[in-house]
C-alpha cells in the first residue's frame, strides 16, 4: 500500500538520496584512475605539476570516466522520462557496456579539444599583452563542458553514429542558448559547493545530480522538437538537426 502524507514524503525523499547516492559511487568507483589523477594534481605543490597533471587525466578519461559517465546519463535518462524504479545495477553497467565504444572515441576528441584550449589558455596568461585572450578560452571551455553534457545525453538516448551525436550536440548547445546557460550556471553552483562546501557531495550526489539536471534540460529541448516537428510535419522542408533527434530515439 502507498505510504501517504508526512510519513510518505519522508519516504519518498530517502528512495531519491538512495537512488542519487548509489548511482553516484557506481559513477566514483568506475572512474578511480581519473579520481586518482584529480586527486594527485590537487595536492601537487606548483602550477607547472598541477596542469601536467591535468592533461594526464584528460588523456585517461576517455577510457574510464568518460564511459561511466555515460551510464550515469543513461540511469538519470530513466528517471526523468518517469522509471523512476528502474534496477539502478542493471541500467547503469548496461549502459556502460553499450555505450562504452561511442563514450570512448568522443571522449577522445572532447580530451583532446579540452587539452589544446588549457595549453592556449596557460600560453595566452602568460603574456601581459594577451590576458584578456585567455579568458575567451575560459568561456569556451564553458561552452565545450555543456557541449559534453549535452552528447552524453544524446549518447544514451539516441541510435546515432558519433560524429552526428558530436554535431547535433555542439548545435543544441549554441542554438539553444538559455538551456546552455541554465545547465553550466546549475553545474558550476553543484561543482562550487560540492568542492568548497560540503565536499562529501563529491563522491554521493555530485555527479548523479548533475546529470539528472543536465538531461532534464536536454529533455526538454527534445520535447519541444517533437512538438515543432508534429506541428510542422506536413511543410515540405524540415531542420536537418530536427530530423536526425526525432528518427533515432533509443527504445
Amino acid at each position: 500500500m502507498e505510504m501517504r502524507g508526512m510519513m510518505g514524503g519522508f519516504y519518498k525523499i530517502s528512495e531519491w538520496i538512495m537512488r542519487l547516492a548509489v548511482t553516484n559511487l557506481l559513477w566514483v568507483i568506475c572512474s578511480l584512475p581519473v579520481a586518482f589523477l584529480l586527486l594527485t594534481s590537487l595536492m601537487s605543490k606548483n602550477a607547472g605539476e598541477v596542469y601536467s597533471w591535468l592533461v594526464l587525466t584528460l588523456i585517461v578519461s576517455p577510457f574510464t570516466l568518460f564511459p561511466a559517465t555515460s551510464a550515469m546519463f543513461a540511469v538519470a535518462r530513466k528517471w526523468v522520462m518517469g522509471e523512476v524504479d528502474a534496477p539502478l545495477f542493471k541500467t547503469f553497467f548496461r549502459g556502460y557496456k553499450q555505450n562504452y565504444v561511442q563514450s570512448m572515441v568522443g571522449g577522445i576528441l572532447y580530451a583532446l579539444l579540452f587539452i589544446i584550449m588549457v595549453v592556449d589558455f596557460r600560453v595566452y596568461l602568460a603574456e601581459p599583452n594577451l590576458q584578456l585572450i585567455s579568458y575567451i578560452f575560459i568561456g569556451l571551455m564553458i561552452l565545450l563542458s555543456i557541449s559534453l553534457f549535452n552528447f552524453f545525453s544524446m549518447v544514451v538516448h539516441y541510435h546515432m553514429k558519433t560524429m552526428q551525436l558530436l554535431k547535433n550536440a555542439v548545435l543544441i548547445t549554441i542554438g539553444r542558448p538559455l538551456r546552455s546557460l541554465s545547465t553550466a550556471i546549475v553545474s558550476g553552483v553543484i561543482l562550487y559547493i560540492s568542492f568548497y562546501k560540503f565536499t562529501f557531495l563529491i563522491p554521493f550526489f555530485m555527479g548523479s545530480i548533475i546529470a539528472y539536471f543536465s538531461f532534464w534540460n536536454f529533455y526538454m529541448v527534445y520535447q519541444k522538437i517533437q512538438s515543432q516537428m508534429e506541428k510542422d510535419e506536413a511543410a515540405a522542408e524540415e531542420d536537418p538537426l530536427d530530423e536526425d533527434l526525432t528518427e533515432s530515439t533509443k527504445k
